[in-house]
């Protein structure tokens, strides 16, 4: 079965790609999961895009259809270039930073969702990149138990929290029982919009929506560890072969 992430909404997005994935899926029906940025502070993207004042008002429409709507980070400023528990990318807003101060940056932007009437179940972090010390703030200053993100077949559960596999950047065919494609709409061209329609097109069917996920006390398996691993060693492997050039 296949997920659609939708990374990066905030009060500073491409108004005009988002609508243009908000029409795609609301076309063949599919219900995305979308990270949210409760504080957006990354001049990367508040120097690129105007202030937008009907975000959140967008932002509930979402929800009002059904779309899952996470907590993805707070400022999405990186801090440190540690990669935690996922090292996908060695940066992070998270992963090696004290655990008062991510208590404070999950507070803070609960609090933003609620000022603005939204709720969230779900997490994920700025590049992918978070700790041990980020479950812990979680638990303590929040009802958050679901991280969509690192790399399974599968939902799996870990010290209180379930982990949704977040595998590929773009949609493709991939051997796991459930597989998030997660995607940037801000930075999509138009090419990433009709391959996205073209898959879509095609395995119409297999795509599911969060809510209609099971969650169950099934703990990661062999397979899913061994995932994980040889999937990281790849990514070792060609940073090794990329600074080699």
């Amino acid at each position: 079965m296949y997920l659609i992430r939708l990374d990066d909404a905030s009060e500073y997005m491409d108004v005009k790609k988002w609508y243009r994935i908000e029409t795609l899926l609301d076309y063949y029906n599919i219900k995305p999961i979308v990270g949210i940025i409760p504080n957006n502070q990354d001049e990367k993207i508040t120097n690129l895009y105007d202030y937008n004042p009907e975000f959140w008002t967008t932002a509930r429409a979402w929800q009002e259809k059904e779309w899952s709507l996470a907590l993805h980070g707070n400022t999405h400023v990186y801090l440190t270039y540690e990669g935690g528990l996922n090292p996908v990318n060695s940066r992070s807003e998270f992963a090696g930073v004290p655990l008062d101060k991510q208590i404070d940056k999950i507070t803070q932007g609960l609090k933003v969702f609620d000022e603005n009437r939204i709720e969230t179940k779900m997490f994920f972090a700025p590049s992918h990149t978070f700790d041990m010390n980020t479950l812990i703030a979680l638990r303590q200053a929040s009802n958050i138990r679901i991280i969509s993100d690192t790399i399974a077949n599968d939902i799996y559960k870990m010290r209180d929290f379930y982990f949704i596999p977040q595998q590929s950047g773009k949609v493709r065919r991939l051997p796991f029982k459930l597989t998030t494609f997660c995607y940037h709409p801000n930075n999509m061209s138009s090419h990433d919009f009709d391959e996205l329609e073209r898959f879509i097109e095609k395995y119409q069917n297999k795509f599911i929506s969060f809510n209609n996920l099971s969650f169950t006390n099934k703990k990661a398996t062999l397979y899913d560890k061994f995932l994980k691993e040889a999937y990281f060693c790849v990514r070792v492997i060609r940073r090794m072969l990329f600074s080699k050039k």
